[in-house]
């Protein structure tokens, strides 16, 4: 049985001399090195906001709002993140539809997109991660990852403590009940 590992593997090896460098194999799906200069200085400079973020509480919502509008890749309108949270870029490659709401200390291994539909509710301790590593211990040995994205479809509430794993859509309307590990997509009104 083939897995989208090994699609990723095999794709890699065959196209490796056709991709310029590792920013464009990390957005392209494929393996990559996450340590080299090219991915680390530009995830550096998409972080510097998160320790002013992290500081701030109640009473602080009109600069958390400026901070979010500035992290992450859009933000719709009534959208709150309660600090603190954590996000390997920032939240660069976080999409917040309208009146989400997330609660405090927010995990997101944002090396691929995380797309968050309208009127979406987050637990505290609530982790998305969109990177992963191969199986095969070599490859991992070297330090290499790939990316898949996650997709929260609208009115979804995902409860305190759930796990997010790496290329999951979890439909519209959909309850993750807390403390869950979801590893597969959740289909609508479940």
């Amino acid at each position: 049985m083939k897995t989208d590992l090994d699609f990723a593997v095999k794709e890699n090896n065959i196209l490796k001399n056709e991709w310029e460098n590792e920013k464009e194999k990390m957005e392209q799906g494929l393996l990559y090195d996450p340590a080299v200069p090219e991915i680390m200085e530009p995830q550096t400079e998409c972080s510097k906001y998160l320790k002013e973020f992290n500081t701030l509480g109640l009473g602080d919502e009109e600069r958390i709002q400026e901070l979010m509008e500035r992290m992450f890749a859009s933000v719709g309108e009534g959208s709150f993140v309660q600090p603190p949270m954590y996000a390997n870029w920032g939240g660069k490659h976080i999409f917040l539809g309208k009146k989400v709401y997330i609660n405090f200390n927010f995990t997101a291994v944002d090396d691929g997109n995380i797309y968050i539909g309208d009127n979406v509710m987050m637990g505290p301790n609530v982790t998305i991660a969109t990177a992963s590593h191969p199986l095969d211990p070599g490859p991992r040995a070297g330090g290499l990852q790939y990316n898949r994205d996650v997709v929260i479809k609208n009115n979804v509430w995902i409860g305190a403590g759930a796990v997010i794993v790496p290329g999951v859509t979890i439909g519209e309307n959909s309850v993750i009940g807390a403390g869950s590990v979801v590893t597969r997509d959740v289909p609508a009104n479940v």
